[in-house]
């Protein structure tokens, strides 16, 4: 992808942009994440998730994570030490694990690898595994599929198009936080695509 289409979908700067550029198309390439309409719902919904590719850490501690079992908080201070990281905030010792295991880092014994604060104060090693792990948790919600039932010639705010991408922001989120802006986000970034 080119530095304006991740500029444009993601509505960051420049800046941001240019130091995500390389890591975004390696993840891309690594997870097939390889047509026009999978790459403007990536970079819509990477963009709303972390704040025009700017936080690569949760604003919040992590303390309301504390003891859920569901994202295999088990052991004292998990909540806090496995919260929010990389592009789509990968969340809870049990993700960190299957993420570090795809990656081949261990995250569990180094969480912040995953990300830490925002863009300028992160390493190009956490980055590029901000990128990679939103890259690793689209494939592994099959994601692509979602997309490619969108089409991009059509208006992304009705019909099978609006609930196609409000299935993928479920599948991201949880519910529909932030859809009108990720919404946004894609109407900005489709004409560059």
């Amino acid at each position: 992808m080119t530095l304006g289409q991740i500029k444009e979908t993601t509505c960051s700067s420049t800046a941001n942009a240019t130091k995500f550029m390389s890591f975004i198309n390696d993840t891309c390439v690594k997870f097939d994440i390889s047509t026009p309409i999978r790459q403007l719902c990536f970079l819509a919904q990477v963009g709303h998730e972390s704040g025009s590719l700017f936080f690569t850490e949760e604003l919040a501690s992590g303390a309301l994570y504390e003891g859920r079992k569901s994202l295999g908080n088990t052991q004292p201070g998990d909540g806090v030490r496995f919260k929010g990281r990389g592009l789509i905030q990968i969340t809870g010792r049990s993700n960190y694990k299957a993420v570090g295991d795809a990656l081949g880092i261990d995250f569990i014994k180094s969480p912040t690898l995953l990300g830490g604060k925002n863009v300028n104060v992160c390493s190009n090693e956490q980055l590029k595994n901000a990128a990679l792990s939103a890259g690793w948790f689209w494939n592994s919600r099959k994601l692509n599929a979602i997309a490619d039932m969108i089409n991009i010639a059509k208006p992304i705010d009705s019909g099978s198009n609006l609930e196609n991408f409000t299935l993928l922001t479920r599948k991201i989120n949880g519910g529909t936080n932030g859809l009108h802006d990720r919404l946004n986000r894609y109407k900005t970034g489709v004409k560059f695509f």
